[in-house]
């Protein structure tokens, strides 16, 4: 069978199980981009920009298992490079596919646009290479291996991985002897690693386990709750992996943030003689900045290409094979831990007062429901969010570790893309917002219908609280939030405001009575008001910059 090069790659992408690419035209994408349009299998969604196009790849990818964005060379893959980075940090496994000049302008090192007029053409893609699993320059010759390569590395990676294309190549015709398939993931003899667990377990008087987001990345959730079920182990998820865990499981008890979490799940966990760290990283935000008073050392780290125990390393172990193994062991915890108080009925009550942060997430708490995705943007939406109880089946994303804000919006346009079924509630702030607001216009344009509140509490509320409260760096230009859906074409989204309890309470009622309907509220609340948890950890983060 004879197919063009594109044709084969999204052939490819297609039996991955992508049906969406995001990206952005440019002249050296576009005669693949023909291939991509007329493909039966997956359909173009053209992104206001490759940031915001990089990003929605990634939402797609967290809830659909893989992305691919499209971008042309110089100037459009290299605004995608913050959120590629930020699928590398998180284990989001994304194809940044780059259409490129042809083979023969890149051989006579001509001064063509987008290049950095030196006639080298191979510096965009090292600086690739720090921030994706595998890369690939597709020749005519290795198509057919670079291409299948690149892809299972991805899916078995959970990271993205980048391919540089000539656009002469992506348009040239050759034969394929046999179509992509996906590679099985090797299966790893395990069972040392799990033996030495299962002998730390015999004197266990108080194990825990501490599980993260790379549960989430490698969709392991089935297995943890298995294991868990069966060996009885009390379990904490750190933020960086909220969603991990069923948290109505009876073992579940609840999140463990350093010397800010709850005094019974903090002191469960400190004092813990066997701690099983399950797909998780401790990192500063999660941790509030480093405060476990437990020695990291003695931790049993089961993560993705590293175990590590005592003295025992592996950089090499997959946490599939790992998690496997832990389903094999005879062992159950017969002791006591602390029991998850999950919110059945949040605290508060209705008024005309100005609406709170307190407030709005403890009637977010009753809004929220099974089978949605919840989309948390870094700072007073991220914070106040993670201490949300999660209904089962439902599914919670932000960015915790990469941090990157106004991440969330063009996130929403791709984790709905993946999932018209699931009801997406967007939580972000005014300066969020501003980052990347142009992608409602793409929200608009595809038809898509998620629940956006925006909070206008003018400002950069986490950058204050870390540093200079009344600065003016700290401060935005205040915006007519509720107009941009109609300036952005949006003729049929309906507009709420909540500037109290009561309002809010009416917004709720109003959604849920039109579901199929995009909405977007502008939620008022006052500029130095922030979530508890907001307060405390960036209380850390000053000290840490000292």
């Amino acid at each position: 069978m004879k197919q063009r090069v594109g044709q084969y790659l999204m052939d490819a992408v297609h039996t991955a199980g992508v049906d969406k690419i995001f990206g952005v035209p440019g002249d050296f994408n576009l005669a693949f981009l023909d291939d991509i349009v007329r493909h039966d299998g997956v359909e173009w969604i053209g992104a206001v920009n490759e940031l915001n196009g990089s990003y929605a790849a990634d939402g797609y990818a967290r809830i659909h298992g893989l992305g691919v964005l499209v971008t042309t060379f110089g100037v459009g893959e290299l605004s995608a490079v913050n959120g590629i980075a930020g699928s590398y940090a998180e284990r989001v496994p994304v194809i940044a596919i780059t259409g490129a000049p042809t083979q023969a302008v890149e051989q006579a090192g001509k001064y063509v646009h987008h290049s950095l007029g030196e006639g080298k053409f191979d510096s965009y893609q090292k600086m690739f290479a720090h921030i994706t699993t595998a890369q690939a320059y597709i020749t005519v010759d290795n198509a057919t291996t670079e291409i299948p390569r690149v892809i299972n590395a991805a899916i078995h990676e959970r990271r993205p991985v980048h391919i540089h294309l000539p656009i002469d190549v992506a348009m040239t015709e050759i034969d394929i002897e046999q179509s992509y398939e996906v590679a099985e993931a090797p299966e790893q003899d395990v069972q040392r690693y799990i033996d030495m667990v299962a002998e730390k377990l015999k004197s266990a008087s108080q194990p825990v386990i501490i599980a993260g987001h790379e549960v989430n990345s490698f969709h392991l959730h089935d297995q943890l709750e298995n294991f868990v079920n069966h060996t009885h182990i009390p379990l904490a998820q750190l933020s960086l992996g909220k969603g991990a865990f069923n948290e109505e499981n009876e073992h579940y008890i609840g999140v463990f943030d350093g010397k800010i979490a709850d005094d019974n799940i903090k002191d469960y966990v400190n004092n813990s003689d066997v701690i099983l760290n399950i797909g998780a990283k401790l990192t500063d935000s999660a941790t509030a900045g480093f405060s476990y008073e437990f020695d990291v050392d003695d931790v049993i780290m089961l993560n993705h290409r590293y175990f590590k125990m005592n003295d025992t390393i592996d950089n090499d172990v997959t946490l599939p094979n790992l998690l496997a193994g832990l389903n094999t062991l005879d062992y159950q915890y017969e002791g006591s831990a602390p029991t998850f108080e999950k919110a059945d009925k949040p605290d508060y009550e209705l008024s005309d007062d100005v609406l709170t942060q307190a407030t709005y997430f403890n009637m977010m708490q009753e809004f929220i429901g099974s089978n949605d995705i919840l989309i948390a943007e870094q700072g007073t939406s991220f914070f106040g969010a993670y201490e949300l109880s999660l209904p089962k089946e439902m599914t919670f994303i932000g960015q915790p570790l990469w941090g990157s804000i106004g991440y969330t919006l063009p996130a929403t346009l791709g984790t709905q893309m993946a999932d018209s079924s699931r009801r997406n509630i967007l939580l972000i702030g005014d300066g969020s917002l501003q980052l990347t607001v142009q992608e409602l216009s793409t929200m608009i344009r595809y038809n898509i219908k998620p629940i956006i509140f925006v909070i206008n509490n003018d400002g950069y509320t986490v950058e204050r609280l870390i540093h200079g409260m009344e600065e003016p760096y700290n401060d935005i230009h205040m915006w007519n939030y509720k107009a941009l859906p109609k300036l952005f074409g949006g003729d049929n989204v309906a507009i709420h405001e909540a500037k109290s309890s009561n309002e809010l309470k009416q917004v709720f009622k109003d959604i849920n009575d039109t579901p199929d309907q995009m909405h977007f509220t502008e939620v008022t609340m006052k500029w130095d008001d922030s979530p508890r948890k907001l307060r405390d950890i960036s209380k850390a983060f000053a000290e840490q910059n000292k």
